[in-house]
């Protein structure tokens, strides 16, 4: 069941570099049982998402809901807005100088306000599976099971690079939301999906090739309902991923978190790099972490973690009938 918009004021907060907020208004949507009367999974949306993740219109709604592999009459999903996604949010102070880590002591304090007890699970997806990394480096005990996909716990050079690139093109382009996504379309795919897809053809109506349109029709609906600073500000933080920031070493972080992690990987990624996450893998069993890699097989990218959802719920069966829990 699709629950309406809430709010939680939060006050006073704190910045991990010790900036202080008066106010900040965080959003958030609970799909299934209420909350208090059932296990709590936090779903972290991504760069583009927002906390509609169950219902007609969720974006993971094929993985989220009545009998789904995240099964809504088993478990309160909560899903929270990052502040600054613009998801139905009015004077949202672009200037904070956040990094993802700010975002991750923000949802911590958020939960903490809403009195929950241990969350049972935190799956994000994107930037929302680096923010998964980053709450989990916070609070170590925060969750029984942690479940990153198509993610990383660090923003590396060649995530860098592309949003640095991004950056430019929304500080210079003419149509800089537009044009943005047009360029991140074509790292969150691959070029065997693209070729496989289009194969050169061409609209000949528009005059241009099949792609090109593809493009254009991408960059042409998130400019309709996404802002520039939304962009922008969500881009830094994307930029910012970073659990060591504080300068302990991953292998310090990695050896206190406590839950349960459940890595999924896509092998065509070229956005967050599976063989990255592989590092990740055998740092964390060298730390002797209870952890799993799984593998995503696609054509498809990044974007594989939302076209891919028959292999990404049967993951998840795999995860929870592992935990006894389904």
């Amino acid at each position: 069941m699709e629950e309406e918009l809430k709010y939680i004021l939060l006050e006073n907060f704190e910045t991990l570099s010790g900036t202080k907020v008066n106010k900040i208004n965080l959003s958030y949507q609970v799909f299934g049982k209420k909350l208090g009367s059932a296990p709590v999974i936090l779903v972290n949306h991504a760069l583009t998402g927002n906390s509609l993740v169950s219902g007609i219109n969720g974006w993971w709604s094929e993985i989220i809901g009545n009998e789904k592999p995240i099964n809504t009459n088993k478990y309160s999903i909560l899903c929270f807005n990052i502040p600054g996604n613009g998801f139905n949010e009015n004077n949202f102070d672009y200037d904070l100088d956040f990094n993802l880590g700010d975002i991750a002591l923000l949802f911590i304090k958020a939960i903490d306000e809403l009195n929950l007890p241990k969350l049972h699970a935190i799956i994000g997806g994107s930037i929302g599976g680096c923010l998964t990394w980053e709450m989990i480096a916070l609070k170590n005990d925060l969750a029984s099971l942690i479940i990153p996909v198509a993610a990383d716990w660090k923003a590396n050079d060649w995530l860098l690079a592309n949003t640095f690139l991004q950056d430019r093109i929304l500080k210079n382009s003419r149509d800089p939301v537009s044009d943005a996504r047009i360029h991140a379309m074509t790292f969150y795919r691959t070029p065997k999906s693209l070729n496989t897809r289009f194969s050169r053809t061409k609209n000949l109506d528009k005059k241009m090739f099949n792609v090109e349109s593809w493009l254009s029709h991408h960059g042409k609906k998130l400019r309709q309902r996404f802002s520039l600073e939304s962009y922008l500000f969500m881009n830094k933080l994307l930029s910012s991923t970073d659990i060591t920031r504080d300068g302990e070493s991953f292998e310090t972080k990695i050896s206190k978190i406590t839950s349960s992690i459940h890595i999924i990987s896509v092998d065509s990624d070229i956005f967050f790099l599976p063989e990255e996450d592989n590092e990740t893998y055998t740092i964390a069993r060298k730390n002797n972490i209870n952890i799993k890699n799984h593998i995503v097989n696609s054509i498809h990218g990044h974007d594989s973690f939302l076209i891919e959802t028959k292999q990404i719920s049967d993951i998840f069966i795999k995860i929870y009938l592992k935990f006894g829990l389904l």
